[in-house]
């Protein structure tokens, strides 16, 4: 609604701005000399009504005090057939009264003139009662006086009270009838009045139109030409068959519009040109780039720039950019580009954080744009730089050199520690005593080796690097893994289980790599299980039903064990780097990447890592593996490994 209002006063304005002086001093008088013409008629007017309402209220003040000194007697005595039938030839004596109301002292009518119907007899009964003003007096001696509009005028309502011996019997209304002739004498007065206005603005508008064709519309012609050759429309042509001086001036325009349309064909080819070069450039930059004027208004802005703020599908360009911008961007902005515009400032550099339309790191810089001479600014570079992966990888860095110093700390310390005590009182120590710490020295060097072989390992995977897949016999893999950890399980009293399918066929990965892989969850189910505890590895193919959303057929390949578990709130950081379970119940050593190298590996072969554990009870991992297929080329294909539980030893 507000839009249509802008628009319809603009196109008010533009039509005014078109008329000549002439034609508007005219319009101008026509309006003066025709509101004169209503305002004498509605003073008029507004006179003989206000005479017809005083006569109204003193002939209904009158007549409501002369009826009621006739009925209150009545009314008193309780003799309604007799104030019926006076009220009735009172109101067949005169055409002025519109009604005439008895209403008890509680408010309720009980007789109406015109004749009311009389109440149903039955469980249902009308009551009608009469609603006084909020001023009524009630028991007072003076009749009140008010008016309300109807169809046919203006009715006076008069309410006189009925007293009888200083007792308040009830109350009269009486409605009195607009007089006819003051209705008729205004209603003539502004059908005249009304007549007059029209009979003097169709003159007006009939002197408008002759003077339009005669002089107004070829200076109209005129001047749209002007502003169209303004805006830059140099084929624009007058073609009025007029003469004299009005018809010299439009030949004249007409050639300098010839003149000024070749000189725009030599140039407007190489000024295209050039802005081609301009928008290409732009558009290759890999940086979000946003040309803006001194008035916020977009200019130019490139491919980059709307996929960082959202703005693909919307036409920012001739917007005020500021309208556009995510709010945390606008909040940032506002009063640095209004700087800058204002020339208190030539560049600036801001660091935000989105979370719309996706979650990113930006690097916003602002440079003024100045003109030939370097004297003015023209309006503002903004530069977007998208650095989300620079801070993520400068996070992932720190965190990780801070967890890998960490780690390295605790063996170095013990190491320092006791080869400095053997070295200060080593002859003060028993065999015994130099054994004991040759063999800490030892294992903390072991700890050690095993922390650096993991983070290589982990670099290795996440650095990128190419391994070659071909077809892989799981039995074997899982049989050497079995033999090195066998002698492990023996000492602590662990039983090692193997529950191989026959004919399992190859599947596709890296041996080396799956080597790895069955070694890391053995060995941690040998740490975190007791004696007399088991532990089974399993491999078996899918159900071809089960699987039939795959692209290839699947192996499953499943290590369990009896060992103390894993508690929910740990099941969902278990993969992650220096993340140990003997964190929480520090019994037991690690390095804490075992699983994470699980987890990189696995999904190196397109395929995810499941587990399921309960304290107390065990844990069970499990993922599946695509099986190998001569015809196919060795390319991994994706595996939506099935998400049901696996039963625990």
């Amino acid at each position: 609604m507000l839009a249509f209002l802008t628009t319809f006063r603009n196109a008010i304005a533009s039509w005014w701005s078109e008329f000549t002086l002439q034609t508007k001093l005219l319009a101008v008088a026509t309006l003066v000399v025709s509101l004169v013409m209503s305002g004498l008629t509605f003073w008029a007017v507004n006179t003989i009504q206000q005479d017809a309402r005083l006569n109204d209220t003193r002939f209904g003040r009158d007549l409501g005090l002369l009826l009621a000194a006739n009925v209150t007697p009545l009314v008193a005595d309780h003799n309604l057939s007799e104030v019926a039938q006076f009220s009735q030839r009172f109101y067949n004596s005169t055409s002025s009264v519109r009604y005439m109301l008895y209403a008890d002292e509680t408010g309720k009518i009980f007789l109406g003139i015109p004749f009311l119907e009389a109440e149903v007899e039955n469980s249902l009964t009308i009551e009608r009662r009469i609603q006084l003003p909020d001023d009524y007096p009630g028991d007072g001696e003076k009749p009140m006086v008010r008016q309300h509009m109807t169809p046919d005028g203006i009715v006076t309502d008069v309410f006189i009270p009925l007293i009888s011996d200083k007792k308040y019997l009830g109350v009269l209304a009486i409605g009195i009838n607009p007089n006819q002739t003051a209705v008729i004498s205004t209603n003539f007065t502004r059908d005249v009045t009304i007549a007059v206005f029209i009979t003097i603005w169709v003159m007006v508008i009939l002197a408008g139109v002759i003077n339009a064709l005669t002089i107004t519309k070829p200076i109209k012609e005129l001047l749209v030409g002007v502003k169209q050759i303004a805006a830059g429309n140099f084929q624009q042509r007058i073609d009025l068959p007029l003469g004299g001086e009005l018809g010299e001036l439009i030949l004249s325009f007409n050639d300098m519009a010839q003149r000024l349309e070749s000189y725009d064909e030599q140039n407007i080819e190489e000024i295209t040109a050039e802005k081609a070069k301009l928008e290409t450039l732009v558009s290759t930059i890999a940086d979000g780039a946003v040309l803006i004027d001194n008035n916020m208004q977009v200019i130019l802005v490139n491919p980059t720039a709307r996929r960082i703020f959202g703005w693909e599908g919307v036409d920012v360009v001739g917007s005020n950019v500021l309208h556009h911008l995510p709010s945390t961007v606008q909040m940032e902005l506002t009063r640095p580009l209004y700087e800058m515009a204002a020339g208190e400032c030539e560049s600036a550099e801001f660091r935000l954080h989105l979370s719309q339309p996706t979650k990113r790191t930006i690097r916003i810089l602002l440079t003024t744009v100045l003109n030939l001479q370097r004297e003015s600014i023209k309006g503002i570079a903004i530069t977007v730089q998208d650095i989300t992966r620079e801070v993520e990888l400068n996070e992932a860095k720190s965190q990780f050199i801070s967890n890998v110093s960490h780690e390295l700390r605790t063996p170095l310390f013990n190491i320092k520690t006791y080869i400095e005590t053997l070295h200060d009182y080593g002859e003060d120590l028993g065999i015994e005593e130099r054994q004991e710490f040759l063999q800490t020295v030892n294992h903390e060097t072991d700890r050690l080796t095993r922390l650096v072989n993991d983070v290589l390992d982990l670099s290795k995977l996440e650095s990128g690097r190419s391994y070659n897949f071909d077809g892989v016999d799981l039995s074997q893999a899982i049989e050497q893994t079995l033999r090195t950890y066998q002698l492990n399980a023996r000492d602590k009293g662990i039983e090692l289980l193997q529950e191989i399918a026959p004919n399992l066929p190859l599947v596709v990965g890296n041996y080396d790599l799956l080597v790895q892989v069955f070694g890391n969850l053995i060995g941690n189910s040998l740490k975190f299980t007791q004696a007399g505890g088991k532990v089974a590895i399993r491999a078996y193919q899918l159900d071809p039903k089960s699987n039939s959303h795959n692209q290839s057929p699947q192996v499953r390949i499943e290590i369990a064990d009896t060992g103390i578990g894993i508690a929910p709130e740990d099941q969902q950081s278990i993969f992650d780097r220096f993340f140990r379970v003997e964190n929480r119940v520090h019994t037991l050593e690690g390095t804490g990447l075992g699983l994470s190298i699980v987890r990189n590996i696995i999904d190196r072969h397109h395929s995810k890592v499941h587990l399921v554990s309960e304290v107390g009870i065990g844990t069970t991992f499990w993922f599946d593996l695509t099986v190998f297929d001569e015809t196919v080329p060795l390319k991994l294909i994706e595996s939506t490994a099935e998400k049901s539980q696996v039963p625990t030893l």
